[in-house]
């Protein structure tokens, strides 16, 4: 039996056992497969387990909608975010010049780049969807560096799962695995809508990840860590979402 029609296999037989005999059931088939999410250990783990186990079997090489210009919002809402503080105000005043992106953990070449040097890299676009958990939806176009250059640029080893992505605001950190890390419309963003990144938007960086929900795609992106384990990123549950209730994997 090839490889693909065998997780479509395994695929079906979770969702039926969903059906027959529970979650729990599905979760251990999951596990046993290697389809599980940090989170799955929490209350609703085991139909966070099915729904991941799911996704990554059917929607793995899934394409997020794209749309045309005449479809970018007029008016997108930008969520409130806590006071940034004065030492992101200082670089602010000074263009960003001196703002950092960072890589480290498992790669073969850790590296720290400039915006400018970012900039420099392969750019790609896209007119995507942005839907919050909390009811608003806006749909803009980003421009940046596709997260899969920059991985490659640092020599991201084979062992690596997942990549940890965190903000200048330092509690606010999110991780995705390496299938949507190299899907080609995740992107490193420098721009909107034809501009430069508006501050309130996520600027001068944030990541964008249009397969799931908008809280996946942090704003003011400082560090970016290669992993094979996030068993010692914070509670162990894959990021900040699940420590505050929601799900680690939130794809639409």
């Amino acid at each position: 039996m090839s490889k693909i029609s065998r997780r479509k296999l395994i695929t079906t037989g979770l969702a039926a056992t969903a059906g027959v005999a529970g979650l729990g059931v599905a979760a251990k088939l999951a596990r046993r497969y290697g389809l599980i999410p940090p989170d799955s250990g929490v209350l609703y783990g085991a139909g966070e387990t099915l729904t991941y186990a799911a996704q990554r079997t059917l929607t793995r090489h899934s394409m997020a909608r794209e749309f045309s210009p005449s479809d970018i919002s007029k008016d997108p809402f930008a969520n409130e975010v806590a006071p940034l503080g004065d030492a992101f105000q200082r670089l602010q005043h000074g263009a960003f010049a001196d703002w950092r992106l960072t890589v480290d953990g498992m790669a073969a070449r850790p590296a720290s780049f400039s915006l400018a040097e970012l900039g420099s890299f392969p750019r790609s676009s896209q007119i995507t969807f942005v839907a919050c958990e909390e009811g608003w939806s806006y749909i803009a176009e980003w421009s940046g560096v596709p997260l899969s250059h920059v991985l490659d640029r640092v020599g991201a080893l084979s062992q690596v799962r997942y990549v940890v992505y965190r903000s200048f605001q330092p509690d606010w950190w999110e991780s995705i695995d390496m299938v949507d890390a190299l899907h080609p419309q995740t992107l490193l963003t420098l721009g909107m809508n034809g501009g430069e990144l508006p501050v309130r938007f996520g600027g001068p960086l944030r990541m964008r990840v249009p397969r799931q929900l908008g809280y996946k795609s942090v704003k003011y992106i400082t560090r970016l860590t290669l992993t094979d384990s996030l068993k010692h990123f914070g509670k162990g549950l894959g990021s900040a979402s699940p420590e505050g209730g929601y799900a680690w994997y939130a794809g639409i």
